[in-house]
């Protein structure tokens, strides 16, 4: 517990120097956001005015500690595109993109992990072959080019995946809200109908972000698998004629199971910024699309409560991983 509070206080700096960057990035940004809600009409004068109500004519050490008086309130500003609190906002958005990025990680986890069980086990196999072919065309692909195509093959080609509209489609309300997962919140209501318009439209975005995420889990899942079939208590363990699934599953899997952790924190990590193009793509009301509709109407403070959002995410992530490598392995109780 120590060394997880230690890590908890070293990420503080961490915390810190994203404030001001994500402040310093927003300022010196192209773009006035006077200018824009003012519109292409606007006097001199009107977007003065502008500047005045939304302290933006302010030097900007003073517009930096007015920002962070209100952090330490728990204030992130108002959003001037949606006309409600970014806090407010977040919170509405953060459970679609919270859904979509847990899903895409479990169908990269379903076929990531077996894949590169089997590849390591069978080397020179068709599953080895097939697991390197899935890794480089992975890496390869754009995550918005993967989405493009999937829809474009199994909405506009053959017709079997909905129209990308978002969550639900027209037809469908929203569950009642307990969690913000429409799939879970659905279930809970025992509203079915709906929890399939949800489950349909969440195929195609996860599918996109599994894909993304399917070729690191499988390359680290064989490499780790690889290094401890090798070692020399599994030779132990065949030479007392224990049976192949006892020794692969129960003895090289959970010690293999280290190296695949870290790196399913680490993809879900890279999932969080893949969701941007992906929530575009597929009209998907999250955070990412937040943050980018924000940006493109140059509207500083839910960029800045995303990038801070997102930096809070990494660090509990980060440390939710400590904590399963300290139950995975003993002797890293011990640091």
């Amino acid at each position: 517990m120590r060394g997880v509070l230690l890590r908890l206080v070293g990420s503080l700096p961490a915390l810190v120097a994203v404030v001001i960057v994500t402040f310093i990035l927003t300022r010196v940004l192209p773009g006035d956001t006077a200018t824009y809600f003012a519109g292409p009409t606007a006097s001199a004068e009107s977007i003065a005015q502008i500047k005045r109500e939304l302290g933006l004519d302010r030097p900007l050490l003073e517009q930096f500690g007015n920002y962070v008086q209100a952090l330490a309130r728990g204030d992130l500003g108002m959003s001037l595109t949606t006309g409600q609190p970014v806090l407010k906002d977040i919170v509405a958005r953060l459970p679609a993109s919270a859904e979509l990025t847990l899903a895409g990680l479990l169908i990269a986890m379903g076929i990531a992990i077996p894949l590169g069980i089997v590849a390591a086990v069978k080397q020179g196999s068709w599953a080895d072959h097939a697991c390197r072919i899935i890794v480089t065309a992975g890496v390869s692909l754009p995550v918005f080019f993967t989405g493009l195509l999937l829809v474009y093959v199994f909405y506009f080609l053959l017709g079997w995946s909905p129209a990308p509209v978002g969550r639900l489609d027209a037809f469908a309300s929203a569950p009642p809200t307990y969690t913000g997962f429409y799939l879970i919140d659905a279930a809970i209501a025992g509203d079915w109908e709906t929890w399939r318009s949800a489950f349909a439209q969440l195929i195609l975005p996860a599918a996109t972000l599994g894909l993304f995420a399917l070729a690191p889990i499988a390359r680290i899942t064989r490499a780790s698998m690889l290094a401890v079939l090798g070692a020399e208590f599994i030779r132990t363990a065949r030479a007392s004629g224990l049976s192949s699934n006892t020794i692969i599953l129960t003895y090289a899997l959970r010690n293999a199971l280290l190296p695949v952790v870290t790196t399913l924190g680490m993809v879900f990590s890279f999932l969080l910024g893949a969701n941007v193009l992906v929530e575009k793509v597929f009209a998907w009301p999250g955070i990412g699309s937040y943050a980018v509709e924000a940006l493109i109407a140059s509207d500083g403070a839910p960029v800045q409560g995303f990038v801070l959002t997102m930096a809070i995410l990494y660090v509990v992530l980060n440390l939710t991983i400590d904590l399963v490598n300290r139950l995975l392995d003993p002797r890293a109780r011990q640091a």
